[in-house]
């Protein structure tokens, strides 16, 4: 049931990376997808969130106008997309699934969420 991420590497600021995660053991259509992050000093936080088939999803301030998420529910993966990336945004990617789906209020709480992947590495630097 743990979710396996993938997709982290080296890029350039400005540059883009598109990160997937897939829910084994866990149907999307009923669950929501979430990933987090954590830079070395700093807590783990909220990035995006994905509900159900798509229709609900939440971003956390500093990358909404620049990253995306989105579910392929026949892969049941989901994708993040980042664009405009800047070296504040390196750090380890975690996806984590809930098997509910969440309401908005409780899409950016890590405590939500069931089961954790191992994280991906994105570091953003010239």
């Amino acid at each position: 049931v743990q979710p396996q991420a993938s997709g982290g590497g080296l890029v350039h600021p400005g540059g883009s990376l598109r990160l997937s995660c897939v829910a084994s053991g866990r149907t999307l259509s009923s669950s929501t997808m979430g990933w987090f992050r954590l830079a070395p000093g700093n807590r783990r936080q909220f990035v995006a969130a994905i509900r159900g088939s798509g229709r609900i999803t939440k971003f956390a301030n500093a990358v909404k106008d620049r990253f995306t998420i989105s579910s392929d529910n026949a892969r049941n993966t989901v994708y993040l997309q980042m664009n405009s990336l800047k070296a504040e945004d390196t750090a380890v990617y975690y996806c984590a699934n809930s098997g509910r789906q969440l309401i908005t209020s409780q899409m950016d709480i890590e405590r939500s969420y069931d089961y954790w992947g191992q994280g991906t590495q994105v570091t953003v630097s010239s």
